[in-house]
């Protein structure tokens, strides 16, 4: 009976260079979204966070999601950093872009809503119903709604990523992060989910500049609160 046929070393040694190659070709955009966005970040707990994050025309916030039309505890989170933003004066505007592909389902105006419970005015307030991924929203902010200068609101591990997207869109973007997920299980989930997700953000940006699934047409609600006597950036 004969034995079984060993790999050579050149072929071992080739299925290795493979593998390496493979790895790198799957870190190079978190690579990217990291060294993109690590000067333009900041994770929004303690007292001190708020003095870090610039001024800005308009706090983009990214959709997480409803439960019984209601923002997940993750879109909680990024509304309320939203809120502090605004009350501090760091933004003008809130620009809230979200998912609303069928009329069961409505992230902006239910992000509205939670905004308005907490003292934010509906008048400083532009919804975006076509936010289907992060840069789709980054687009559209700086192409559909021209915003030039914003503050992304997401949580910590999706923070790299939209700051990144958001400057290849155009926009001068810093970010705050919520890193309170850091207790749900889920999170995890969502942090191996990323990896993926920044392969798929590098091509739409990069690779392809892809347009967003909506791409205008141009509107001015956002412009015209920037317009606004006492508006950063106006």
């Amino acid at each position: 009976m004969r034995g079984k046929v060993r790999p050579s070393r050149k072929t071992l040694r080739r299925a290795y260079q493979g593998l390496v190659l493979l790895s790198v070709l799957a870190l190079a955009p978190m690579t990217w979204a990291w060294l993109g966005s690590s000067p333009h970040r900041v994770t929004a707990e303690g007292d001190r966070w708020l003095a870090q994050v610039p001024e800005a025309q308009a706090a983009l916030v990214l959709g997480a999601g409803l439960y019984a039309g209601h923002p997940s505890p993750m879109l909680a989170r990024r509304l309320d950093i939203a809120a502090e933003l605004y009350h501090a004066g760091k933004v003008r505007a809130l620009l809230l872009s979200g998912d609303n592909s069928r009329k069961d389902y409505d992230e902006p105006t239910a992000m509205r809503d939670y905004l308005r419970a907490r003292g934010v005015p509906a008048s400083v307030m532009v919804l975006d119903y076509a936010g289907f991924d992060t840069w789709d929203s980054c687009v559209r902010a700086r192409h559909v709604f021209g915003a030039r200068r914003v503050t992304v609101v997401t949580q910590e591990f999706h923070i790299p990523r939209a700051v990144t997207l958001c400057r290849t869109a155009g926009l001068e973007a810093f970010g705050a992060g919520d890193d309170s997920a850091r207790r749900w299980a889920s999170t995890y989930v969502y942090a191996a989910r990323e990896l993926l997700a920044t392969g798929k953000a590098f091509a739409d940006a990069v690779v392809l500049r892809s347009d967003p699934v909506f791409a205008g047409p141009p509107e001015v609600s956002l412009t015209r609160i920037l317009g606004q006597p006492g508006a950063p950036g106006a």
